[in-house]
């Protein structure tokens, strides 16, 4: 497993505790009494340094190379049931975007998001999670499928931004987003978010109108990464610290500004520190949030979608 800097001192202790093992396992020395110190005092100092994150060491954690993405959720969650769909019917498959069916017990649901590659070949495979214009319209293809046969819609958001190239644009990337967007808000079944790792610009929000929007506890949601957000403010990245804390972008921030429903808890040192331990909380959240919407009407789900939003933010007429 990688480390980030601030999580050098959880390694130093788990390289002991190795270390204490493997001398019990190869001796006669009695080092049960050491270990368990050993283990406390890991458990200890990785409350302590996961308890006071900054808003940085949050971004830094949602970008961790061992965190799970979409994928790795889904199969989790769906296991044998999962079906994946391809293709926007219009231009091609695009990589970034998956989505699909998938049950959880004896529910379907239609499951789509934004998936980032493990290594440099599937990163470029995948383009680092970037979706094009085809992803959001392949995106809002199933949705609308969804809507057809009646089935809930569960979106999970994990990018770096909509990919920001000529060929985007030229085929229309604000227009898809935008379009996608406008769908949602007016989609006749439940829609729920789940904010897995990066949530940025409209690469997110292209796929993250919802009845229940949830975050991780070790993510973020912003109109603009803290590094682009120095560069165009300080004309520098050395600042990203600075402009992560600005930008309000950590899941309390989002909670207290009443732009999320819910913080999803992670085990102690983040998702990719107990991986099948965060399949299951975001599986029992997404169930409990479905048994909760399928008692409302088709109009009352657009309603309360609608009241949702429109009450956001403060404006004067």
């Amino acid at each position: 497993m990688e480390y980030l800097d601030f999580e050098l001192p959880i390694k130093e202790l788990e390289e002991q505790l190795d270390k204490c093992q493997l001398i019990g396992e190869e001796s006669d020395v009695d080092v049960t009494e050491t270990c368990k110190q050993i283990e406390k005092k890991l458990e200890e100092t990785r409350k302590e340094i996961f308890k006071n994150l900054t808003p940085w060491q949050r971004v830094q954690l949602s970008r961790h190379p061992s965190r799970p993405y979409t994928m790795d959720y889904v199969r989790a969650i769906c296991g044998e049931s999962w079906l994946e769909l391809h293709g926007d019917r219009t231009v091609k498959d695009d990589k970034a975007m998956i989505g699909g069916l998938g049950k959880i017990g004896d529910q379907s649901y239609m499951f789509i998001g934004q998936q980032k590659g493990y290594n440099t070949k599937t990163r470029q495979f995948r383009n680092f999670g970037m979706a094009n214009p085809e992803g959001y319209r392949k995106a809002l293809r199933l949705m609308k499928s969804a809507e057809k046969f009646g089935l809930p819609v569960v979106s999970f958001i994990d990018t770096p931004g909509a990919y920001p190239g000529i060929e985007a644009e030229e085929r229309g990337q604000g227009e898809a987003i935008a379009r996608n967007i406008l769908e949602m808000t007016r989609l006749k079944v439940p829609i729920i978010v789940v904010i897995l790792g990066e949530g940025a610009s409209g690469g997110a929000l292209g796929i993250g109108v919802g009845d229940r929007v949830l975050m991780l506890e070790n993510t973020w949601y912003s109109v603009i990464s803290p590094e682009s957000c120095s560069s165009i403010l300080w004309r520098s990245w050395e600042y990203k610290e600075q402009a992560a804390d600005a930008l309000k972008l950590t899941a309390t921030d989002m909670k207290k500004l009443r732009l999320i429903d819910e913080i999803v808890k992670e085990p102690v040192g983040g998702a990719h520190s107990n991986r099948e331990k965060a399949f299951e909380i975001v599986k029992n959240k997404i169930a409990k949030h479905f048994q909760e919407l399928e008692k409302l009407s088709p109009k009352e789900l657009v309603a309360q979608r609608m009241d949702k939003y429109l009450s956001m933010g403060v404006y004067k007429e």
